[in-house]
């Protein structure tokens, strides 16, 4: 019996060991994809050398700027694309788990909607003298906005935490037209045409202007929050059945709500601060993942980020493909792509019920 059990466990452990280097591989080729194809065709082997040199110091002959616009231009936003993705569907993930509501997804709480607000103060208006960045901005009005529809939900009645789920959504509403709404005014007082032309491409999701810092950043947040995530995946599973079903099987309501909320809040700031808005892949991308893996989140986080990030990688890939000579905002790809499929969902959702 022992030596059953301890195969069963071998079987299971190379099994894992199995998907997690398919998952590995199969982010790998989308990002070679993402690096390779674009306005102009960059051969694969050509985007090898050019990574050996930057990375192992290997001597090959490249063209300077061939070179310059796959290590500074293809890789950072292929790279921030994933990290980008992966980190909207599995907050998509967690607001479901933890809201109970399938249409729970990172723009319900009003983070995209604050960070576009504190952008445009920065770049319009000033804020800062200078001293604060685009990102910067970006991140404290999704924090602002964050912390408001907290506040709006408990003064509503919430009570301690995040516990009402119709309340909590409301909030997120709310606070969501506050800030589009001082976005919109803010644009109209003082922004030039150039400035408009500019703001609007970046709130419809901007991967152009992303570069090694902001890979650095997206990186750890992408990865950290991730794998926080995964590790309350048996709170998630708790979670299913309401937060009071949740507190009778042992799980600490209040600090795992506050842990993975607030986790996935921060994760969809830093991102929003760095590409803008991005929509539908915190709604899709989990409702297509629990078709392929079921409802178990041990399973379900992890492969909401695979599909998250390979698939926002194509979406980068769409923008400079579609229109020739033209660089389309990713938010306008995610929609096409997004929307009917978010249809198709929903039909199939009904025909099941």
């Amino acid at each position: 019996m022992t030596d059953i059990t301890v195969e069963r466990d071998r079987r299971i452990a190379t099994r894992r060991i199995s998907y997690l280097l398919g998952s590995v591989f199969l982010l790998l080729i989308a990002v070679a994809l993402g690096v390779s194809v674009g306005e102009t065709s960059m051969p694969i082997h050509l985007v090898g050398q050019t990574l050996a040199n930057k990375i192992f110091g290997a001597s090959y002959v490249l063209d300077p700027i061939d070179a310059g616009i796959i290590w500074n231009y293809r890789l950072t936003r292929a790279i921030v694309a994933a990290c980008c993705g992966a980190s909207l569907a599995v907050s998509g993930v967690v607001l479901q788990a933890m809201l109970r509501n399938a249409l729970a997804d990172p723009y319900i709480l009003g983070i995209s909607a604050g960070a576009s607000t504190g952008a445009v103060t920065v770049l319009i208006l000033g804020i800062g003298g200078g001293l604060l960045s685009l990102s910067i901005g970006a991140f404290a009005g999704s924090l602002v906005a964050f912390l408001l529809v907290i506040m709006l939900a408990r003064a509503a009645g919430g009570g301690v935490g995040i516990q009402a789920t119709g309340l909590i959504i409301l909030a997120g509403i709310a606070g969501s037209q506050l800030f589009n709404a001082l976005t919109s005014f803010i644009i109209t007082r003082s922004a030039n045409a150039e400035q408009v032309r500019g703001v609007m491409f970046w709130l419809m999701g901007n991967l152009s202007g992303v570069r090694w810092n902001d890979v650095l950043l997206a990186v750890p947040i992408a990865i950290v929050g991730v794998c926080i995530c995964i590790w309350h995946r048996r709170a998630l599973d708790a979670f299913t059945f309401g937060a009071d079903s949740a507190a009778s099987l042992g799980v600490p309501v209040r600090r795992v709500q506050a842990i993975v909320i607030g986790t996935a809040a921060m994760m969809t700031a830093v991102m929003v601060s760095i590409v803008g808005s991005i929509g539908f892949v915190g709604i899709v991308i989990p409702h297509a993942a629990r078709f392929l893996v079921g409802p178990r989140h041990a399973r379900l986080l992890p492969v909401s980020a695979l599909m998250g990030a390979v698939f926002l990688v194509f979406a980068d890939i769409g923008s400079r493909v579609l229109v020739p000579n033209q660089v389309l905002p990713i938010g306008v790809i995610t929609a096409l792509v997004g929307a009917p499929g978010f249809a198709l969902i929903l039909i199939r959702g009904r025909r099941i019920r």
